[in-house]
């Protein structure tokens, strides 16, 4: 039984924090129901003395003791992942070799098992210019120092993306050595300090990677495996930028760890701070070029910024901006160079809850990667995304703004009061326009958004607000709700209008087959060519964007499609599964491939975000699935799912 899944089907519940039915589960699992019942009882039985899910008509829940079942792996030491792991950490910690006859006895596993396990070891090596060593029955590691270490660090890695829940890398990469994991707490309060008095602001979000190589570092170096100069990394620099921050991390090193770094390890360990987690805090555009800006890098991201504003009409050219996002550019570059990488913990909520400020970001990645032959993946795509959402962050608060118009009787200055407090409590996301002051208003002066009234009012009911004429927190809340209703209305209502206009029965798949993503994509995409709407090329060009990160932004939707707009008019081939089928490292059950025309770049924002929304709740989801075998089974769960 796969311990993984049931990992999975907790942390599903657990993130929902609600009723789930078994089918739903068993959907999203890939599995049958049968099995979601298996895998419950499994659960719970890792909690004797308590419950981690609860069952009920309505279906499943998260118990009490959830999160004590997600800790309590049974028999996880001796799963074929963990023992791989733990073979090669015994390699790297022993520089003399391991004997094969004495290792298969320790892990209580046969000789056969071993030598298999060596040979996923060799896989695992593939590409890090690392090798395996044999002299009879010993086996031996063999390769720099830097790049031992940075397979140490892959692995502490490897376990927290295979855990459907928070693990702690320190634990894992320190296992059996000498630095405490818990000295790591007070070296990063140190180290943050530190680099705060230096004049710099620290990513907290990358930090947390950067401590584990500083941990990793420490550790070695205490175990007599310091960096020398033939570990040297290819194009590493110096300056007097890295300088201060090397003494401050000696410093801590030696007080809070107890390990007294070398030169190397400090020059080393100073330029990942420096390319990875920390900022200069000047804002002014100049002195961001003085920080040692690389003309090219910042010639191609202003030509891709510049790009991405006019095929996505949003507001991104500013000088500022576009300094910062190249210093940005830059050190992932670097990053690039020694082969590391900046894991970003906020990746998955930033992709669905901002499906088009991430696609934006992919847009200028792509670009970059062509101008600057950058490799990235899907987290460092998202700190791309997170400049773009900060800029754009304005501009998208202008165009939520509702106008209101208040109706006050007047009497003294009490308008004046109430105008003022609504201002103050509602102002980010409600404009007044107007305020009345008669008893009965004419329904013609009222074209506003929402109307908020201290009288009952007949006209405009839909959108008016009965307040009290001192403004209360609870007037405030039901504006809040009101507005957040009317907003959502608006979009959906544009979502419905553009999706009459772009789905046809013609592509509509069902059921879809589980053929993975580059099968779906020519599948769906074919019955567009075959409608003569795009050409062979739109196809290749969205399995490139698929590669370059995953279009699946939810559980339950994928949105595969190609970033030029080159169809012949706007269209969308959809195809739901029976169940759900595999889209990038998990699974969703529709699939709504999107072709877009030079002419509907507007429309490319409406339908992205709005359809991720909407394919973002559970039960909308369920509706749409269980109910849409047909095309118009399809369309009509859909428009009544948008229109509520």
């Amino acid at each position: 039984m796969s311990t993984r899944r049931q990992d999975r089907l907790l942390s599903v519940l657990l993130r929902e924090d609600a009723w789930i039915t078994g089918p739903r589960l068993a959907d999203l699992l890939g599995v049958t129901p049968r099995s979601v019942r298996a895998y419950v009882t499994a659960l719970n039985a890792r909690v004797p003395d308590g419950e981690a899910v609860v069952s009920g008509a309505a279906g499943y829940r998260a118990g009490a003791s959830a999160r004590a079942a997600l800790a309590a792996k049974a028999g996880a030491d001796s799963t074929p992942r963990a023992r791989l792991h733990g073979l090669v950490r015994s390699l790297l910690d022993d520089e003399a070799g391991i004997n094969v006859f004495d290792t298969a006895d320790r892990l209580h596993v046969s000789e056969a098992t071993l030598e298999a396990d060596l040979a996923r070891v060799r896989s695992l090596l593939d590409g890090t210019r690392l090798t395996l060593e044999r002299d009879r029955d010993v086996v031996r590691l063999r390769g720099a120092e830097r790049d031992q270490r940075r397979l140490l660090s892959r692995l502490a890695h490897d376990e927290m993306d295979a855990a459907d829940f928070p693990v702690d890398p320190f634990r894992l990469a320190l296992a059996g050595g000498t630095i405490p994991p818990d000295a790591v707490g007070p070296f990063k309060d140190g180290l943050v300090s530190a680099l705060g008095r230096l004049g710099y602001y620290v990513n907290e979000l990358a930090i947390a990677d950067v401590l584990l190589h500083i941990a990793i570092a420490a550790d070695r170096v205490a175990a007599g495996r310091a960096l020398d100069g033939a570990d040297r990394s290819h194009g590493a620099e110096s300056g007097s930028a890295a300088d201060p921050v090397a003494e401050a991390i000696r410093t801590l090193a030696r007080e809070q760890l107890g390990v007294e770094l070398g030169d190397e390890d400090l020059a080393h360990l100073a330029r990942l701070v420096l390319t990875r987690i920390v900022t200069p805090g000047g804002a002014d555009p100049a002195e961001l070029a003085r920080a040692g800006l690389d003309a090219e890098v910042e010639a191609a991201v202003r030509a891709e910024v510049v790009q991405a504003s006019s095929d996505y009409q949003v507001d991104l050219v500013d000088d500022a901006f576009i300094l910062r996002l190249a210093l940005h550019v830059q050190n992932l570059r670097r990053r690039a160079q020694e082969e590391s990488r900046a894991r970003n913990p906020l990746t998955r909520s930033l992709k669905a809850a901002y499906p088009m400020i991430f696609e934006v970001a992919v847009s200028v990645v792509s670009g970059l990667q062509e101008r600057l032959g950058l490799r990235v993946d899907d987290d460092e795509i998202a700190y791309v995304a997170m400049h773009i959402g900060g800029r754009l962050e304005r501009s998208r608060r202008a165009e939520t703004l509702l106008t209101a118009t208040i109706v006050c009787p007047g009497y003294y200055e009490l308008h004046e009061v109430l105008r003022s407090r609504v201002d103050h409590s509602l102002g980010q996301g409600i404009e007044v326009v107007r305020v009345i002051t008669a008893m009965d208003p004419r329904e013609s002066e009222i074209d506003s958004d929402l109307v908020l009234t201290t009288v009952p009012l007949p006209a405009a009911a839909d959108r008016a607000v009965l307040i009290q004429p001192f403004l209360t927190d609870a007037d405030v809340e039901r504006v809040q709700q009101t507005a957040a209703r009317l907003r959502r209305a608006r979009r959906l209502a544009r979502l419905r209008e553009e999706l009459s206009r772009y789905l046809s029965e013609d592509a509509f798949v069902h059921p879809l087959p589980d053929v993975g993503e580059e099968g779906i994509i020519r599948l769906l995409g074919g019955r567009l060519v075959e409608a003569g709407l795009i050409g062979e090329d739109y196809i290749e060009n969205t399995i490139q964007r698929e590669r370059l990160s995953s279009t699946a932004f939810s559980d339950a939707l994928a949105v595969p499609h190609a970033l030029q707009m080159t169809a012949r008019r706007t269209a969308i081939a959809v195809g739901v599964a029976a169940g759900s089928v595999a889209w990038g490292s998990g699974r969703v059950q529709v699939v709504a491939l999107a072709a877009f025309s030079e002419h509907d770049r507007e429309a490319f924002q409406t339908v992205f975000e709005q359809l991720v929304e909407v394919f973002g709740e559970g039960e909308s989801v369920q509706r749409i699935v269980r109910r849409g075998t047909t095309f118009t089974g399809f369309l009509d769960e859909l428009v009544a799912v948008i229109d509520g």
